[in-house]
C-alpha cells in the first residue's frame, strides 16, 4: 500500500489535517447549539456549513469566535462548580444538620455562645 517514506509521511499528515478538521467541525457543533441564537440562525449555520465547510467553519470563527470562547468557559465553570459541589455533599464538607448541631453544641460547652444562639443556630440548621 504506502512504498516509500514519503508516502507514510503524506498519509500521516493527511490524516492529522483530517482530525483537526474534525474536531473543528464538532467544536463549532456544539457552539451553535450552546448559543442563545434563534432555531432558524442555528439551521443556516449547520446549512452553510454542510454546503461550504471551511468557508463556512472560518466566517463562524471569525464571527463568534470571541462568544464561542465565552460559552465554553461559562461551560467549564459550571461544570467545575457542579463537580464541587457534588465532593462536598458526597464527603460531607458541609456537614448535615446533626453535624451543624453537634458543632454548635460545643460552642455552647466552651462558652463561646449563649443559650439562646445555640437555639437560633439548631433551628437554622433543622430548617
Amino acid at each position: 500500500m504506502l512504498e516509500t517514506i514519503w508516502e507514510l509521511i503524506w498519509f500521516t499528515v493527511i490524516i492529522l489535517f483530517w482530525v483537526v478538521y474534525l474536531m473543528a467541525l464538532f467544536q463549532i457543533f456544539g457552539d451553535i447549539f450552546r448559543s442563545d441564537m434563534s432555531g432558524f440562525g442555528k439551521a443556516m449555520w449547520v446549512l452553510f456549513i454542510f454546503l461550504v465547510p471551511l468557508l463556512a467553519m472560518l466566517i463562524y470563527l471569525i464571527v463568534h469566535g470571541n462568544d464561542m470562547g465565552k460559552r465554553q468557559m461559562a461551560a467549564a465553570q459550571a461544570q467545575k462548580q457542579a463537580m464541587d459541589s457534588y465532593i462536598q455533599e458526597a464527603a460531607g464538607g458541609g456537614g448535615g444538620p446533626a453535624d451543624q448541631i453537634a458543632k454548635a453544641k460545643e460552642l455552647l460547652d466552651a462558652g463561646a455562645i449563649s443559650q439562646e444562639e445555640f437555639d437560633a443556630l439548631k433551628s437554622k440548621a433543622l430548617a
